[in-house]
């Protein structure tokens, strides 16, 4: 919400000299009944007339008396914006609440208010405010909608004030806008059920702490208030005083989703490009990991990784989810083609392992570039690929199928080194290619080489380990209960 106050003004021009300002609001009417008075002032004196001279008087001093009036309300009129909400899904509506308030202790005149948004968002609002008493105040709203995401400004807000006789009309700008953020849109995913082999506490994904530390593992001596059921007989019996176990801290299963931006890689533009399907599927998966207590991060093939170096890199172990998913779909609202020809600078971040599952939505790829993705899938605990084919995205869909001979080899050549993936085609949903990742999954069983999650042996046993033989569960908690483990069952959803 913005305010910028009554002593903010500006006029159109920027000038702020009082008299010029006032004069140049002068309408037709005003400048007609002010050129009238003159005429009829020099008549009258020419001519000796006296009722003729009062008569060119009051018409020069009404137009001069409305525009000084007028000048003086202009910077008495304060105006405010209101974004509800301040970040949407592309598709979806906005609304934006003005508000006008007379701090003055006069009344005003017809007003008349327009805001300043850009055309992507649609026309440009105008409103016509009737008279404000002194104290008074007036409430109008509009919808802005976007089909593209971006950040967009709003404002500044722009208010013309006319005097009952319509002899002026004055302009004034509020410097202060507002941003509306237009972030990808977010598919809701569903569960994928899982099946896997591990066993004793929590599940068999990659996990680290959510708290770690000296004190998650070791007993302390009893305090006044400590639950009785928690007291450590046998580390008493050791140390001779009454110890207590501490609290097991929450193990959360890590995620990272790798965007191909490269502008090799994509062809076409706008809202059904195949470039926005993965920004799009990128934020879904983002936002179902989040929810499903996953600790995530985005992660580009420039090597830029939000939320960054904090939290290890990942986002929702040290922050809120809400705040976590906030901040990675600001970063999608406003990504772009980079210009990039490989994935090296990925898998130099990747490199060092330890990166739970990874999930890529890939453009084309060239015999290089697959097999960096290939080495990538050695780094990871899981790899699922979205493999969009740019020739099948920019054909015409009423035309014939592509061949696609080059892009199902690139697809064999993932699959041999342990990816599930998927080619993703024109029209596809990302909800289909979610269920046809699992359909793969399932159907290569525990000895395929594309799966979804690893065992617990393998995730921890180090970067290189986690080979396609490997398999395991990962049952994901919600965001109640996040972290949580599944107990022996291993069996579970995300």
């Amino acid at each position: 919400m913005t305010d910028p106050g009554p002593a903010r003004a500006e006029d159109e021009q920027g000038g702020r000299g009082g008299v010029r300002t006032a004069l140049s609001g002068l309408t037709t009417r005003g400048r007609s009944f002010l050129a009238a008075g003159i005429a009829a002032a020099v008549c009258a004196y020419i001519l000796g007339q006296g009722e003729l001279l009062r008569v060119g008087l009051l018409l020069a001093v009404l137009p001069l008396v409305c525009a000084a009036v007028l000048h003086r309300t202009r910077h008495r009129v304060a105006g405010s914006r209101r974004l509800s909400p301040g970040r949407v899904p592309a598709g979806a509506e906005a609304r934006v609440h003005l508000r006008m308030d007379n701090v003055s202790r006069l009344p005003t005149g017809l007003l008349m208010l327009q805001d300043r948004v850009p055309y992507v968002l649609g026309p440009r609002p105008r409103f016509v405010l009737d008279r404000m008493e002194p104290g008074g105040r007036r409430e109008v709203s509009y919808r802005v909608r976007s089909d593209l995401r971006g950040r967009y400004p709003l404002g500044p807000l722009q208010l013309r004030l006319t005097d009952p006789f319509g002899m002026c009309e004055l302009t004034r700008s509020f410097s202060a806008y507002d941003t509306l953020t237009v972030v990808p849109r977010v598919e809701p995913l569903p569960p994928v059920r899982l099946s896997g082999e591990a066993k004793g506490y929590g599940d068999g994904r990659q996990r680290s702490l959510a708290l770690a530390g000296e004190d998650d593992v070791i007993p302390r001596g009893y305090r006044y208030g400590d639950d009785l059921r928690r007291v450590h007989w046998r580390s008493t019996a050791r140390y001779g005083e009454l110890m207590v176990r501490r609290e097991e801290q929450p193990q959360r299963a890590r995620c990272t989703v790798l965007l191909d931006t490269r502008a090799v890689a994509y062809r076409g533009a706008g809202p059904d490009a195949a470039f926005e399907w993965a920004v799009s599927g990128a934020a879904s998966v983002l936002v179902h990991m989040l929810e499903r207590g996953f600790s995530v991060r985005l992660l580009t093939d420039t090597g830029d990784s939000v939320p960054g170096e904090g939290s290890e890199g990942f986002a929702g172990s040290g922050q809120d989810s809400a705040d976590a998913a906030g901040q990675l779909m600001d970063t999608l609202a406003v990504i772009d083609h980079s210009d990039g020809a490989g994935l090296s600078r990925a898998y130099d971040v990747l490199r060092g392992g330890n990166e739970g599952l990874l999930v890529a939505f890939l453009g084309d790829l060239d015999e290089a570039q697959t097999t960096m993705a290939a080495k990538m899938r050695q780094r990871s605990g899981g790899a699922v690929a979205f493999v969009l084919d740019s020739e099948d995205w920019s054909r015409d869909p009423a035309g014939a199928p592509a061949a696609g001979d080059a892009a199902g080899e690139r697809l064999r050549m993932l699959h041999d080194t342990g990816w599930t993936a998927v080619r993703v085609s024109r029209g596809m949903s990302l909800d289909e290619a979610w269920r046809r990742a699992d359909h793969e999954r399932s159907a290569a069983g525990p000895a395929g080489g594309s799966h979804f999650a690893t065992s617990t042996a393998a995730s921890q046993a180090g970067p290189g380990s986690a080979g396609p033989g490997t398999a395991g569960p990962g049952p994901g908690g919600p965001v109640a209960a996040r972290g949580a483990g599944a107990g022996a069952g291993g069996e579970g959803s995300w």
